[in-house]
């Protein structure tokens, strides 16, 4: 039985749906990374991750359904390469709620938003308190489980904590998923090295964040090092992240606020 609910027509839709049932949005970009990668990666992932986790978390008896990815989304960060496709946070604000509007009119009380794209990851986490608080449902937003920094082990690069865009660990996947798109000889790294120094200023994770645009760290819009990707280390990341979302998705559908 497909898991994709629009795949189903209305009626069946409504009876497939109960107050268990999680509904997975997944979240893309349409956005530049660098002149290796194209433009809908941040599109690709969750679509395929998303459906894979879907599938494995229904086969360990969760309730999961999947809806069409949505694909532009906040990349402003992208605004300055012609061929990103980028929403204002409002449009893509109101477009997040209205979808939680329309999953609150049937039976499901959850909805997870699974998100392919970084610039997303505030605005999620402050749309799910709309979200409950506007029509009650659950709400979870989480990443793909795929993104790494290469902290130079085993033949990989040193990004040096700042692999977030179209480095190795994101063009090794889509070499996994999609390798008809990605173009190795165009592969160039880009890695702001002089950011390591800070202890507190930095990405992931450091607790001091700063305004940027891809631009500000090279003219390609690369922030990490692709060069040496492999499409057998994207395989390990895709194995990793269909695991992730589906050991969320079991806990999500046991998690409820109140004991």
């Amino acid at each position: 039985m497909t898991r994709m609910l629009t795949d189903l027509p209305q009626p069946a839709a409504l009876a497939a749906l109960t107050e268990d049932s999680i509904v997975v949005q997944p979240v893309g970009a349409l956005e530049q990374h660098g002149p290796h990668l194209p433009l809908n990666t941040d599109l690709v992932i969750p679509e395929q991750i998303g459906a894979l986790a879907v599938d494995r978390a229904v086969s360990d008896g969760v309730d999961a359904w999947l809806l069409p990815a949505i694909a532009a989304s906040k990349s402003d960060e992208h605004h300055w390469a012609p061929g990103t496709v980028w929403l204002e946070a409002s449009t893509i604000w109101n477009m997040l709620v209205d979808i939680g509007r329309s999953v609150a009119a049937t039976p499901a009380r959850t909805l997870v938003f699974l998100n392919g794209h970084g610039g997303n990851s505030a605005l999620l986490q402050v749309v799910n308190r709309e979200i409950r608080r506007r029509f009650g449902l659950r709400t979870f937003s989480m990443g793909t489980g795929t993104q790494r920094a290469g902290g130079g082990a085993d033949g990989g690069p040193d990004e040096f904590g700042m692999g977030i865009h179209a480095g190795h660990s994101e063009t090794s996947v889509m070499l996994a998923l999609r390798p008809d798109l990605v173009d190795m000889s165009g592969a160039v790294r880009s890695v702001p090295e002089h950011i390591a120094q800070f202890e507190t200023i930095g990405f992931n994770g450091h607790p001091v964040s700063f305004g940027w645009t891809s631009d500000d760290f090279g003219p390609g819009g690369v922030i990490g090092d692709p060069t040496a990707a492999t499409s057998e280390y994207g395989d390990e990341l895709v194995n990793a992240g269909t695991a992730f979302v589906a050991k969320a998705l079991t806990e999500i559908s046991r998690f409820r606020h109140a004991s």
